[in-house]
C-alpha cells in the first residue's frame, strides 16, 4: 500500500479486519494458495500490526471441520502478531462456500471441534501461565453472567438490522450485515437494503426487523437460555430457504444450545485452570496473581 492508505488506516476511529486460517501451511492452502501470495500477506499483517499495533488489528480464522489446523499451532501464530483473542468461524454458508458438497445443517462436527478447542484453551492458559480466549465463548459466557453483555453485534435480542452499522460493499450497495452483502453476491436473496445514493430502505428494514427477536417464537419461549441468545435470520435464509422453521431444527439454536451447555459445563468446574480461564474471559477483577477463592 501507499502513503495514502496508510494515512487513511492510521486514524484513530478506523480499524482493519483480515482472516488467518492459523498455520501458513493451513492459510495457504484455504486462502493464499501459493508461496508469493502467502509470504505478501504475511508481510502485510506484519506491517499492519508493527505500524498500526495489534489493538487496531483483527483476525480471525475459517476453520474447515473436515480438516482443522492443529490448535497449538493456530494460537501460536495468532500470539506471534499480537492477538490473543480468536473468533473460530465454520466455513460460511451464505458465501461461495456453500458450493461445497456438505450438509447445510451439519452441526455436530463443528460443535465436537469447538468444546475440544474450549477445553485445550483452559489447559493452555493454565499450563502457559498465559491468557488467550475463544472471541464468542468469551462473549456467551459474559451475556451469561450478566445483563448488558451487548457488545457483539450477531448475538443480541432484540437484534434490529441497521441500527448499530450498516455494510456499505463497493458499488454503494447497503447490506444489513456482511453475510447478508455474501447472500446476495451469490444470488440466493437480495437483502440489500438501499444505496449510498438513494439512502436506506425503510419497509425492508421494518420486514427484516420483525423477525429479529426471540420473546415471541414458540420454542424459544421454552428455554432457558433464552435471555442470553438470540436469532439470525439471514442464517435461517440461507441454509432453509425460509424464517419459520421449528428453532431447534436450525443450525443457529443447535450451535447456541452447544455453547450454552458448554458455558454451564466449564463454570460448574471447580480446577484451578477452568477457574482462571472463566474469570479472564468473563473479565473478574483479580487480586495480584491470586484469584477469588471458590469454596466449593
Amino acid at each position: 500500500m501507499s502513503e495514502r492508505e496508510w494515512a487513511y488506516l492510521d486514524e484513530a476511529d478506523t480499524f482493519v479486519s483480515t482472516s488467518l486460517d492459523g498455520d501458513r501451511n493451513t492459510h495457504q492452502r484455504q486462502r493464499t494458495h501459493d508461496d508469493v501470495t502467502t509470504d505478501a500477506f504475511f508481510k502485510n499483517l506484519a506491517d499492519a500490526v508493527r505500524r498500526l499495533g495489534p489493538g487496531k488489528v483483527s483476525a480471525l480464522p475459517t476453520i474447515d471441520v473436515d480438516e482443522p489446523p492443529d490448535f497449538e499451532e493456530l494460537v501460536g501464530n495468532f500470539e506471534r502478531y499480537g492477538m490473543q483473542s480468536i473468533y473460530l468461524r465454520p466455513i460460511n454458508y451464505q458465501g461461495f462456500a456453500r458450493r461445497r458438497k456438505t450438509d447445510p445443517h451439519s452441526i455436530a462436527k463443528w460443535n465436537a471441534l469447538h468444546s475440544s478447542f474450549i477445553d485445550y484453551l483452559i489447559d493452555r492458559n493454565h499450563r502457559t501461565g498465559g491468557y488467550v480466549e475463544e472471541y464468542y465463548f468469551s462473549q456467551c459466557l459474559r451475556r451469561f453472567l450478566r445483563s448488558g453483555a451487548d457488545d457483539h453485534v450477531d448475538l443480541r435480542n432484540p437484534n434490529f438490522f441497521a441500527s448499530d452499522y450498516i455494510v456499505i460493499d463497493h458499488d454503494g450497495q447497503l447490506y444489513p450485515t456482511d453475510e447478508a452483502r455474501m447472500l446476495s453476491r451469490i444470488g440466493r436473496v437480495d437483502l440489500s437494503i438501499g444505496t449510498v445514493m438513494a439512502g436506506i430502505d425503510q419497509a425492508k428494514i421494518r420486514l427484516l426487523n420483525s423477525a429479529s427477536l426471540n420473546n415471541f417464537d414458540p420454542d424459544c419461549i421454552h428455554c432457558a437460555y433464552q435471555p442470553f441468545c438470540g436469532t439470525d435470520v439471514v442464517d435461517d435464509l440461507s441454509r432453509d430457504g425460509r424464517i419459520d422453521m421449528a428453532r431447534i431444527d436450525t443450525w443457529f439454536c443447535q450451535r447456541h444450545m452447544h455453547v450454552f451447555d458448554k458455558v454451564v459445563e466449564v463454570i460448574s468446574r471447580r480446577d484451578e485452570a477452568a477457574l482462571r480461564s472463566v474469570a479472564k474471559w468473563a473479565r473478574v477483577p483479580s487480586w495480584g496473581d491470586h484469584m477469588i477463592p471458590v469454596h466449593t
